[in-house]
């Protein structure tokens, strides 16, 4: 009853989107990848933006990972884009461009969890794997009154061993669309018009006034703050005004991306106390302080564990420093919007 009720609430409400009503596992697995922590409105350009430049797993795979960083450039989280380019070149070449098409062989993918296995399973190869997504848990635990905390290993065992028996196994990419567009547009965080919902009879913590309680969520991770004071080196040279960029090397979130010389510090500098400091900074490395510094654009970045607080300053040389450090680049200022580069850095371009 519960899964025909589901479907058929799909059939006249589920969403239209750009990588639905395909088989083909290459667009299904790039949607998916690019959807993992980004919110469908802002996912759907990038998603048309990498199928235009890279039309065929073989495109993505010859791509440079460059030329990945930079399509990807402004989604964040940028090992989904090294991995995307890996899994690319893995399949292309080692598998003989046979996209995997049992469940096992997806997960085995790198940067294929247990949702996204399930997801290209089901939607590329139809196979019967529930997804289990924040909008499904909490549909699902309001639905059956389930108070097991979300994100453990048990909540998804339990999940999944309930959804296996509800799941339709001749239609699982329906069903699937139509639990993450249920708890996606109508079993909302917050607001939901539970006495119009379709499952309000059956629903345990509509039943038991629960709904503002399900689901329930692990304990919150502290975030730290981290304060980065980047220095946007310049002087001018025959072709053109010229600054410096360093290479984010591996083991970083933000590895082979592109970024200006920064000081980080573990508490934010005195107001008085910037200026002193860079100029002390910049002597070490450059063998001179400039002869300008001015105090630049400032801008707050959320990551997962962190906040960022970013404030930028810029540099003026008359001449190109005596004494340029082999971890910088040389590269004349329009060159360096052509690179990929994390969002902070993206945000403080834009403003030039």
């Amino acid at each position: 009853m519960f899964t025909q009720k589901l479907l058929n609430w799909y059939a006249e409400n589920g969403r239209q989107l750009p990588w639905r009503g395909t088989t083909d596992p290459y667009p299904v697995w790039l949607s998916e990848i690019i959807l993992q922590q980004t919110r469908i409105e802002q996912g759907r350009a990038y998603y048309e933006r990498f199928l235009q430049e890279y039309p065929t797993i073989r495109h993505l795979a010859d791509a440079s990972e460059e030329q990945v960083l930079k399509t990807w450039q402004g989604l964040g989280y940028y090992s989904r884009a090294r991995n995307l380019h890996a899994t690319a070149h893995h399949i292309a070449y080692d598998l003989g461009g046979r996209f995997p098409d049992t469940y096992e062989g997806i997960l085995a993918l790198r940067g294929v969890g247990r949702y996204t296995a399930a997801a290209i399973a089901s939607f590329a190869f139809r196979l019967p794997h529930p997804v289990i997504d924040g909008n499904v848990y909490r549909f699902i635990s309001r639905l059956y009154g389930i108070y097991t905390p979300i994100g453990t290993d048990a909540a998804y065992r339990e999940f999944e061993t309930l959804l296996k028996r509800l799941i339709d196994t001749e239609r699982p990419d329906l069903f699937n669309q139509a639990l993450m567009d249920f708890g996606s547009t109508w079993c909302k965080p917050t607001g939901c018009n539970c006495e119009e919902c379709i499952f309000a009879q059956e629903c345990v913590a509509h039943r038991d006034g629960k709904v503002a309680l399900l689901p329930v969520k692990p304990d919150k991770v502290q975030v730290k703050p981290r304060y980065f004071y980047y220095i946007d080196v310049q002087w001018p040279e025959t072709d053109g005004i010229m600054t410096l960029v360093h290479r984010r090397e591996a083991g970083d979130i933000w590895q082979g991306l592109y970024e200006l010389p920064l000081c980080e510090t573990d508490k934010p500098l005195a107001d008085d106390g910037i200026l002193p400091y860079l100029r002390q900074q910049l002597a070490q490395w450059f063998g001179t302080e400039p002869d300008e510094i001015l105090a630049g654009p400032c801008f707050r970045h959320q990551l997962t564990h962190r906040l960022i607080t970013a404030q930028f300053l810029q540099a003026g040389y008359t001449q190109r420093p005596p004494a340029i450090p082999g971890k910088f680049t040389v590269v004349r200022r329009d060159e360096m919007k052509k690179l990929p580069v994390p969002r902070l850095i993206d945000k403080y371009l834009k403003t030039l």
